[in-house]
């Protein structure tokens, strides 16, 4: 009796350690991945930086009415070795992007075994969106987020005609790195919400209806995660709850479309 159940055991702990050794081997390629793209990242560090530097060049030329070139602007920083670890956190930030299609793929390969295989065909669809979702996200803060807030912080300059004080912004490199990789990033994942949402609904977890009908709470619900999620500027919270309410009512309709055979049984019971 003692055999049969120290094998069931044994049995047992095998496909545990099956998984793990998957897991390691997951993980093995994502941090190499990762190491490989942050290696990258670093060598071009100091290029990226100054592309980063391009919404807040243009947004000085508008707000000053002084043309690019004759700009004068610099980013400063106020420790001898601030600045390295500015690009090394660039480099970071950067990798986690450029890789991001790389994890998403390896989160699949761990769970697809345990999905059937109608259930696989339907999860390739989102794991194929969800790279595409979150650069979406990225480009958003780049080209539309990011030039509105440094318009609305350079707007907060004061140039005395005459005799004053002159009031003007002062870019620390530090600061403005962690701006963007915030924006960035916080944007990046909360445009996964249509993934998560839609993948709920196909489990059967969830319906259209169901969100529909509950839209206010969502407003009340992406509102204070927009305030918490973001830096305290009114810009960024405002573009991303407007972003995710916008988000989640492409959900909604993307999710009634993928629900033709649930409404076809509802209206036969109802006429009935």
């Amino acid at each position: 009796m003692g055999h049969v159940e120290d094998d069931e055991v044994e049995a047992s702990r095998a496909p545990l350690i099956d998984h793990l050794i998957e897991l390691r081997s997951r993980l093995i390629i994502i941090i190499a991945c990762l190491t490989v793209g942050f290696i990258t990242c670093f060598i071009f560090s100091s290029q990226l930086y100054q592309l980063l530097l391009i919404p807040y060049r243009d947004a000085a030329a508008a707000v000053r009415g002084v043309p690019v070139e004759e700009l004068n602007l610099t980013a400063n920083f106020f420790a001898p070795l601030e600045f390295f670890f500015v690009r090394l956190k660039l480099s970071l930030v950067g990798a986690i992007i450029v890789i991001f299609p790389v994890i998403a793929w390896q989160v699949y390969g761990f769970v697809a075994p345990g999905l059937y295989k109608n259930e696989r065909g339907a999860f390739a669809p989102f794991l194929a969106l969800s790279p595409i979702l979150f650069g979406l996200g990225v480009a958003f803060v780049y080209y539309f987020v990011l030039p509105m807030v440094m318009r609305f912080s350079l707007g907060q300059e004061q140039v005395p005609e005459l005799a004053g004080t002159r009031i003007e912004l002062l870019l620390n490199v530090s600061d403005y790195m962690n701006l963007i990789t915030t924006l960035m990033l916080v944007f990046g994942i909360s445009f996964q919400m249509p993934v998560f949402l839609m993948l709920l609904a196909k489990a059967g977890i969830l319906r259209a209806q169901t969100l529909l009908k509950g839209w206010r709470f969502a407003v009340v619900g992406i509102a204070l995660f927009a305030a918490f999620a973001t830096p305290p500027d009114p810009i960024s919270q405002i573009m991303l709850g407007g972003a995710l309410l916008l988000l989640y009512f492409v959900s909604i309709g993307a999710m009634h479309l993928m629900e033709p055979k649930e409404r076809d049984e509802d209206e036969d019971a109802s006429a009935s």
